[in-house]
């Protein structure tokens, strides 16, 4: 189910070309401070998806609630907050 959620994620992916030599810039709506920066676009679409990946199991660990990405919600259970002493 997470894997279908990041790959409508990456459906929404906007990439930018930068000036001559910068390379690829990357992000997806919705999903705020995920983006990927690399020299060719297949790097940036590796980077920016692993950019998502850690923001959503960051998410999941703080339980924020997720965007839906194309119709797809990632909805899980509410996780009790473990207190450290």
């Amino acid at each position: 189910m997470i894997e279908e959620y990041l790959e409508a994620g990456m459906k929404l992916a906007h990439y930018e070309l930068l000036a001559e030599n910068e390379g690829f810039y990357a992000s997806i709506r919705g999903a705020q401070g995920v983006w990927g920066n690399a020299q060719t676009l297949e790097e940036c679409r590796d980077e920016l998806h692993s950019a998502l990946e850690e923001w959503v199991l960051l998410s999941i660990r703080l339980g924020h609630e997720l965007p839906e990405f194309n119709g797809i919600r990632l909805e899980l259970p509410k996780l009790e907050r473990l207190e450290v002493a």
